[in-house]
């Protein structure tokens, strides 16, 4: 069994894969102090809570280098053969952009889910602690896209630079016009957001030229993207089911023999 790990920036989504079907998902907030022991620990109780054995093999799309060694050490206490997705990494996508090497893990998991589950042109809206608008071909090609900030970051930046506005959630408000200051930061945070997907979205499909798929994931895809005009699909797992796709060409199998 693969232990499929996406570790971002504020959130980390791990996945319990029997070949590409998310058996049991996991998140957990990315903690940038947290040692090897520590993630070894947190992952032991995970699986023993389902009674599940340890993993076979791990595979991890991080963009916190800072936790790369303390996911190597976890591996090596869980006895279980890791290694990290990157632009390297040989799998099936290309990476049509002026730096290859610095496209993020979590975008080529993205190309690889998209072009086999999907098999046409997508834009992969990644909402996260940035939300990422991925521009990728039906044959599997990253050709770039957009970087903006993620959903909670805007309204977290505000309630640190203002003295008397509070820290709110992103969620949909009962009505766009506020009567009291939660309720207006409630809706300028949520409708900032979808009306933002939808603009950037809009004018991605303009310039890409392409009849693409919009496909929302990340774990606020659920809350948002039934509230854009633009989004076709919500995948919440679509980053780690690429990881559980890459498995296949970073863990190959040995062939069965004749006879």
């Amino acid at each position: 069994m693969l232990l499929a790990v996406d570790v971002g920036n504020t959130e980390s989504v791990l996945g319990w894969f029997d070949e590409l079907t998310p058996v049991h998902v996991w998140r957990l907030a990315t903690d940038r102090r947290r040692t090897g022991d520590e993630i070894a620990l947190q992952l032991r109780g995970f699986l023993e809570a389902r009674d599940l054995p340890g993993p076979e093999r791990i595979l991890v799309a991080s963009v916190v280098p800072a936790l790369h060694r303390a996911w190597l050490v976890a591996g090596r206490m869980l006895e279980a053969p890791l290694r990290f997705l990157d632009g390297a990494s040989p799998v099936p996508v290309r990476l049509e952009v002026d730096h290859p090497l610095e496209v993020g893990a979590d975008r080529i998991a993205n190309t690889l889910a998209a072009a086999e589950l999907y098999r046409r042109d997508t834009l992969v809206v990644d909402l996260g602690t940035a939300t990422t608008f991925d521009c990728i071909t039906a044959d599997g090609v990253f050709e770039g896209g957009v970087i903006a900030p993620g959903p909670t970051t805007g309204l977290d930046q505000l309630a640190r630079a203002t003295a008397r506005l509070p820290q709110v959630e992103v969620e949909k408000p009962a009505r766009v016009i506020g009567r009291n200051t939660l309720e207006c930061l409630r809706s300028g945070g949520f409708y900032s957001v979808v009306d933002g997907i939808d603009g950037i979205v809009g004018r991605v499909v303009e310039e890409w030229g392409r009849d693409a798929l919009v496909v929302a994931t990340g774990g606020l895809a659920r809350t948002l993207a039934p509230h854009c005009r633009t989004v076709d699909r919500v995948e919440p797992a679509l980053t780690i089911t690429g990881l559980a796709i890459a498995d296949r060409y970073l863990f190959p199998r040995p062939r069965p023999t004749d006879g």
